[in-house]
């Protein structure tokens, strides 16, 4: 069934890979924060009006992705208002939004929202304890969502990379270019995901929603199966580039100096999406296989300006 499909914060990583996997019958409407910014209540109002109409023009249910957020959590310890205004506030203004045109609501959010001392997987009944401002940011924007009264479902994901836009793969990628060794973390361990497997993810998830079938669990958790540390993560990068992993060298958080605190652990469990009957997540060995070999082959999506 084709679907109308808008994804505030179209011109990121994740709303650039909702459009390279969307079906091509599907009206998939991605703007990016200057043509849609969700922190203006009635910009994003209107803007919403404008995708029903559309969309009840052509005869096709209306969903939306919300893919706008502040994901910067370093900047974010300095730059509160703002992160809560992005993170918080504009998605329950798009929540309401929803609500008024009946228009279902998928709201993606972040493994920040937990503070690291578990030592099992994450699931999405554990209790959230976020260690920065970031976290706090995104797990307020979770409970406008999920409090506003609109047909929503809120879905964590973690560490997020792309062949494509700012992420950790490209920057492993650059590095190993640039540099004999390089230092990464060894005491951060959570869930690599592939934001091409996460926007798949997410567009089973807005089918099901549109068709009246949507999960009764609110809260669910997408990210590619399988556990690493950033060292361990960044070693697997710099194997699949066909560089020797040895080159990259382990150090701590505390020797590396980020104003966020990250949560030591913060590895989600999926048993809730699969349970579901939503598409298993692969694991993320394999599908850094197929990122990388994208960038070695020189054919990654061009990056958009955020």
């Amino acid at each position: 069934m084709a679907l109308a499909i808008l994804v505030p914060g179209g011109g990121g990583m994740l709303g650039t890979e909702l459009a390279r996997v969307s079906p091509p019958d599907n009206l998939l409407v991605a703007p990016a924060s200057h043509e849609l910014d969700i922190t203006d209540r009635v910009m994003t109002a209107a803007g919403l009006g404008r995708f029903v109409a559309a969309a009840r023009r052509r005869g096709l249910p209306a969903v939306v992705i919300n893919a706008a957020a502040y994901t910067n959590a370093d900047a974010a310890e300095s730059d509160k208002d703002r992160a809560f205004l992005v993170n918080a506030l504009g998605p329950g203004y798009l929540a309401a939004a929803c609500r008024e045109h009946g228009v279902p609501l998928v709201h993606v959010s972040t493994d920040y929202v937990f503070d690291g001392e578990a030592c099992e997987p994450y699931e999405p009944s554990d209790p959230a304890n976020p260690l920065n401002v970031y976290g706090h940011t995104k797990l307020a924007g979770e409970q406008a969502v999920l409090g506003s009264g609109a047909r929503a479902w809120v879905v964590r994901t973690a560490w997020v990379y792309s062949s494509h836009s700012a992420n950790f793969v490209r920057t492993m990628a650059r590095l190993e270019q640039e540099r004999a060794m390089v230092s990464v973390v060894n005491d951060q361990v959570g869930s690599p995901t592939s934001t091409g497997d996460l926007a798949s993810g997410l567009l089973s998830l807005a089918a099901r929603v549109t068709e009246g079938a949507g999960p009764a669990e609110r809260l669910l958790h997408y990210v590619n199966t399988g556990r690493a540390s950033w060292y361990e993560f960044a070693r697997a990068v710099f194997a699949c580039l066909g560089a020797d992993p040895r080159r990259v060298r382990p150090c701590t958080s505390a020797e590396f100096g980020r104003p966020a605190p990250r949560p030591a652990y913060s590895v989600l469990g999926v048993r809730a999406w699969t349970e579901s009957g939503l598409p298993a997540p692969r694991p993320w060995p394999a599908v850094l296989q197929e990122v990388t070999a994208s960038l070695r082959a020189g054919t990654p999506v061009p990056d958009r300006a955020v």
